[in-house]
């Protein structure tokens, strides 16, 4: 059974407001899905309680910070045991500047998003990662220009009713 079965059109269009705009209030948010008010706000807390909704963010814009740099690795293991991916996520999950780590199917085991203040930082991390001996062989990396592209959230609809957006 996937867990979106035992979630109506209601809680999603809550998970779909919510993740557009995290902060509205339980009025704005009852109003926005068609709903009253406290059946809206008691189906909110039980998506947080089964884990459906796992917490609140501040989006930032880096931008607004100073200098960074977004780079995608692609890091290949040297063993592929299981031990060798606990290793090597254990070590990668030391480092802030990772903040994304995905273990994938195809020509290398992991992708990684670091988000560093230089390229100077990101060559002194991957050169500490190495040392670490956390069982890294390879790794290829790719500076990111610009991002043309950002949705925000995930297509929660698409997801919990598998029809495709074309249609």
């Amino acid at each position: 059974m996937r867990s979106s079965d035992s979630l109506d059109p209601f809680d999603i269009k809550i998970l779909v407001t919510l993740q557009r705009e995290g902060r509205c209030s339980n009025v704005d948010l009852a109003a926005a899905i068609g709903l009253s008010e406290s059946p809206c706000l008691l189906r909110t807390k039980r998506l947080q309680e089964i884990g459906v909704i796992r917490g609140f963010r501040a989006e930032v814009e880096l931008e607004k910070l100073g200098n960074h740099v977004i780079v995608l690795s692609e890091v290949t293991l040297n063993s592929h045991r299981p031990h060798d991916f606990r290793r090597f996520e254990a070590g990668a999950g030391k480092y802030q500047e990772i903040v994304e780590c995905y273990n994938v199917s195809g020509g290398y085991d992991y992708l990684l998003k670091v988000v560093v203040p230089s390229i100077s930082y990101f060559q002194a991390l991957m050169e500490r990662l190495l040392k670490d001996d956390i069982g890294i062989e390879k790794f290829s990396s790719r500076i990111v220009l610009r991002k043309p592209l950002e949705q925000r959230g995930y297509p929660l609809t698409i997801i919990a009713t598998g029809k495709p957006s074309w249609d």
